[in-house]
């Protein structure tokens, strides 16, 4: 089987000998082989020549110039196909400390992260030893890419032939374009620094890639004019977790294209949404080792969520085969690629199909690759890339022998050693031993026990002949027995033993019962397959807490309980109220519904849902500080679904909050307005029609008084102001020019600032000072528009007066003074001093742990500023519901509004009321009661997993130790410059 020139390109030279040529055929013979996943020839012929499949069936005519190779018993697969993967890639080099503001390129896209033009095989090295490790799991080709950057540029496809070179290795040099949400290490260039900077960079460069596309850009820009010209290619979007496939998805939705997206392993979790994306997953199944929950102290400190993803990210493969969401299986991820085929047998244990298991590394990838002509099958034409197997390839005894690529074969094992793999039992000079031989056919290990006493053993294999040297039972000293045996049979060893004093006995050691031993190995996997079948419930969201079925909107009547309206009528005692169709049907006494649930409210208070006006819960990131503008981001990118203050803060009797851009720049991101509907996707959280709102900020964090890295403008209060007006000022250049029909350049973030300047969108300013109150107020004078609303704003009893005037609201703290330099003028009575000027006055949390008691803190201006209790609920109710434009929908208890209520066991401005209800437009998402049989729930499914992964542990598999995670309670003051990403179990 001479091939050394077979592939060789007509026109290269020949320096290294003589030219010649390889004319025959070669023919596997006798073998069950698999054409295609759905396709099987039982003693099928495989004939090859020049690297591809020439024939294949069961008679197969075999030309004189046929090698033959004989397979009977033996089995032939597709090798595989791994279609992301960093192969060959040159490992990129770090860039110099410090952040950077402008592009370190000329001539290329104006940010530094976006590198389309970057190909693969500019720096592409092929890698023998690691083809050779890919060789051992199944692997014959691999489509690579540059893993750097947020636009990652061309990838290629690369055959595993360490008997060519890259003429012949490379099947296709430009395959796909690869996109991701990370940033180049390359450059320090500090924009973006968030996922929702990246999501709102990707969707700028498509707008400028299509004004440059139509003639609009008279520079040249290599990297749109390459992504442009990629444009044909597989997508591949790197999304790393089931959230991120989402929000991959949304950004390719916006422009009419369907990435092919790595997913991350959670998307079981959310698998209706997940298809709901069209999208072909690239799956990793880098399944996480159990945790080693000996230490009692430890375990309960792991949260169910993270127990949850041991028992359940195996059957990620079979939920989404199942939910006929198609997908392509990878290496990515794996810190040690060898725990691939034991991670594939694991998925294939939970449920997923051989068949569709072979169709994810086989026609699946070379469908999306646009090669399922040439790679994937042994149909006639493909190149000749297969598996020779002692077996089911899915199978854990099966043997790998030889993977052939483009023709060539890469040996694994000898395939012609007899395979004498197995337990032995022999006596010996009066002593019973059992000997356990594995690895036979490539690395022989013995390994020689006598009792329970096991011995030091040694041991060769060749040419069916063993040699074995162990020292005797009873042996106290350096004496060794050494055996020579034949094991011609494959069932025994038959030879002679030569004992430490010389004398010679003979050898004869029986394989142990194969009958009894199949079925007790049988039984372990059997056993083994009833354990990794089992899953934990799947819940929403799929962590403590979750529903086992999402709740639904119902008919209820309240009974007898003291009701406050928050409108003319006050508070009414001893009252009904009806929700239906998740509104406030009636208000009333003697109130009935034949189809209502009634519940006794007597002594009980009802009020409207809790709203607060400025929160940074449930998102994946809060601040875009790359630039001091972000209008183009949008907190509702990057909502978190799985965020467990959400739940807690239903148990506070919040139903809705504005998710606020963090205060790391004058002008920040969009916010998100959402309803606390736990147990829903991020996109249905928020608010139908929402209300615009974008974040501003004022003070120390955004001139970076306490940051070390200050060198982004601006430094001052007056370089605050600056930015105010330099960015108006060209937002209303850039909405006349959109205004007067001419072409325009699409920019997102002078979008957003001319709705501001057209009135479509509203301001929450974060804010201390008065004289940067006052500055600011004049700024939108000054473009004829209003501030909304000024958070913090703990100065706002200066300028009370000048606020009213201007039309502004205030959100701010009850209590909360002198934490930074800039507030230590602040008073407790603030908010009270507002409120008497006419100004509308919310009281908000910025706090994950505070928004959960924000009816104390309400509580606070009775005490403080002598505010009626009314009033003061209205600061946590109605008030900030008109600061966010939604007090027609919610924010008192109106017939006709969303049934947004929350049922009280107390006065709802005392220490001692919990929220035994809180209701969203007729779901009750939190129930005092419920809540109490779902925490001995979440204790008796952590006993399960904990007893499960002890079982682990004591048949010596992997685990891990358990990490104590510190959750980190955000606020404004909290956070610096920097991009924070928080996600809580």
């Amino acid at each position: 089987m001479c091939s050394f020139s077979l592939f060789a390109q007509d026109y290269f030279p020949t320096n290294s000998g003589v030219k010649a040529t390889n004319s025959n055929y070669t023919a596997l013979t006798n073998a069950t082989i698999h054409v295609s996943p759905t396709e099987v020839i039982e003693n099928g012929t495989l004939l090859i020549k020049d690297g591809k499949v020439v024939s294949v069936g069961k008679s197969v005519n075999l030309p004189k110039n046929t090698t033959q190779i004989d397979l009977t018993g033996k089995t032939i697969y597709p090798s595989f196909i791994d279609i992301y993967t960093s192969f060959g890639a040159k490992k990129p080099e770090r860039g110099g400390n410090g952040p950077r503001y402008a592009a370190s390129r000329s001539g290329f896209y104006w940010n530094d992260h976006v590198m389309p033009e970057q190909d693969v095989m500019a720096s592409f090295k092929y890698d023998s030893k690691k083809a050779s490790e890919l060789h051992k799991l199944g692997f014959g080709v691999v489509n690579t890419h540059m893993p750097d950057g947020i636009v990652r540029g061309t990838g290629a496809l690369i055959a595993l032939n360490n008997d060519a070179d890259n003429s012949v290795r490379v099947v296709d040099g430009e395959t796909s374009q690869h996109f991701s949400f990370s940033k180049s290490v390359t450059s320090r260039q500090a924009y973006p620094s968030s996922i929702m900077g990246s999501m709102a960079l990707l969707r700028q460069m498509y707008n400028d890639a299509k004004w440059y596309a139509d003639g609009n850009i008279d520079t040249k820009d290599l990297s749109l004019e390459a992504l442009n010209g990629n444009k044909n290619l597989l997508q591949i979007f790197e999304a790393g977790s089931r959230a991120n496939v989402l929000r991959a998805d949304k950004v390719g939705d916006a422009f009419n294209i369907q990435y092919t997206i790595l997913g991350g392993g959670d998307e079981y979790e959310r698998l209706d949404e997940v298809k709901g994306t069209n999208a072909t997953l690239i799956l990793p199944i880098d399944f996480r080792a159990a945790y080693d929950v000996e230490n009692a102290f430890l375990a309960s400190t792991l949260s169910l969520s993270d127990m949850r993803a041991w028992n359940q990210e195996p059957h990620n493969p079979r939920l989404l085969a199942e939910n006929g969401i198609p997908f392509a299986l990878t290496t990515h991820g794996l810190k040690k690629k060898n725990a691939f085929k034991t991670n594939l047998i694991k998925a294939i244990e939970s449920g997923l199909s051989k068949q569709k298991a072979l169709e994810a590394l086989t026609t699946v990838p070379a469908n999306l690759l646009g090669k399922s002509d040439v790679l994937g099958t042994l149909k006639e034409g493909s190149y000749a890339n297969f598996l020779i197997t002692s077996g089911d390839i899915f199978d854990k005894k099966t043997k790998l022998y030889e993977n052939w690529v483009q023709g060539n074969a890469h040996v694994i094992e000898n395939m012609n050693v007899k395979d004498i793999d197995g337990d032995y039992n022999f006596k010996l000079a009066g002593d019973d031993y059992k000997l356990s031989i594995s690895g036979s056919t490539s690395k022989p290990k013995a390994k020689l026990e006598s009792g329970d006493k096991s011995l030091g053993t040694k041991m060769s294999y060749t040419d069916d002949w063993v040699n074995l040297t162990f020292k005797t039972a009873d042996s106290t000293k350096k004496e060794f027995v050494r055996v020579v045996a034949n094991a011609s049979s494959g069932n025994s060893l038959n030879g002679k033993a030569i004992m430490p004093n010389g004398n010679e006995l003979s050898f004869y050691a029986n394989k142990a019962d194969k009958e009894a031993e199949e079925k007790s190995k049988d039984k372990k996997e059997m056993d083994s397959k009833s354990e990794d079948a089992f899953m934990s419930p799947i819940t929403y969201p799929n962590l403590a807490f979750g529903f086992t079925e999402k709740p639904k909107s119902e008919t209820l009547l309240f009974k007898n309980a003291t009701v406050w309206t928050n409108e003319e009528d006050g508070i009414l005692e001893n009252t009904d109220i009806l929700i239906k169709n998740g509104k406030i049907s009636k208000i009333g006494k003697n109130l009935s519904d034949s189809g209502a649930t009634v519940i006794d409210a007597t002594g009980k208070h009802i009020t409207a849902g809790i709203i607060d006006e400025h929160s940074h819960i449930a998102a994946a990131s809060i601040n875009e500080g790359g630039q001091n503008s972000s209008a183009e981001v949008t907190i509702e990118d990057v909502l978190d679904d799985e965020d467990i203050d959400i739940y807690r803060n239903l148990a506070g009797g919040v139903t809705s909050i504005q998710i606020l851009h963090g205060s790391a720049n004058p002008i920040g991101g969009r916010s998100a307005i959402i309803k606390l509907k736990w147990g829903e996707a991020a996109d249905d959280l928020v608010y139908d029609n929402s209300p615009k709102f974008i974040k501003f900020a004022l003070g120390e964090n955004v001139k970076q008084s306490r940051s070390s890295r200050n060198e982004r403008f601006p430094q001052s209060r007056m370089g605050v102001e600056q930015v105010f007006m330099d960015y108006f000022s060209r937002a209303k250049a850039y909405d006349e020019a959109k205004k007067s029909g001419k072409p325009y350049r699409k920019d997102a973030e002078m979008e957003v600032l001319a709705e501001i300047l057209n009135k479509e969108r509203f301001i929450s300013c974060h804010s201390y000072v008065q004289s940067e109150i006052n500055m600011l107020m004049k700024v939108a004078e000054k473009f004829d528009f209003n501030i909304n609303t000024f958070t913090h704003i703990l100065e706002g009893y200066k300028v009370a007066d000048k606020m009213k005037d201007h039309g502004v609201g205030g959100s701010t703290f009850s209590d909360w003074w002198a934490y930074k330099y800039e507030v230590n003028d602040a008073i407790p009575y603030n908010a009270a001093i507002m409120h008497n000027a006419g100004v509308t006055v919310a009281i908000n949390s910025d706090d994950a742990e505070m928004s959960r008691r924000l009816n104390q803190e309400a509580a606070k201006s009775v005490k403080y500023g002598d505010i009626s209790e009314e009033d003061a609920l209205k600061f946590v109710t109605l008030n900030p519901a008109k600061l966010l434009h939604l007090d027609d929908r919610v924010g008192s208890l109106k017939v006709g509004k969303d049934a947004d209520v929350v049922l009280w066991s107390d006065h709802p401005l005392s220490v001692y009321a919990k929220a035994e209800k809180t209701i969203i437009e007729g779901v009750t998402y939190f129930d005092i009661e419920k809540d109490k049989q779902m925490r001995e729930a979440v204790k008796k499914e952590k006993n399960e997993l904990i007893n499960l992964m002890l079982q682990d542990k004591n048949k010596g598999l992997k685990t891990q130790p358990v990490k104590k995670k510190e959750k980190e309670l955000l606020h404004c003051d909290s956070m610096d410059n920097e991009h924070i990403a928080h996600n809580h179990n």
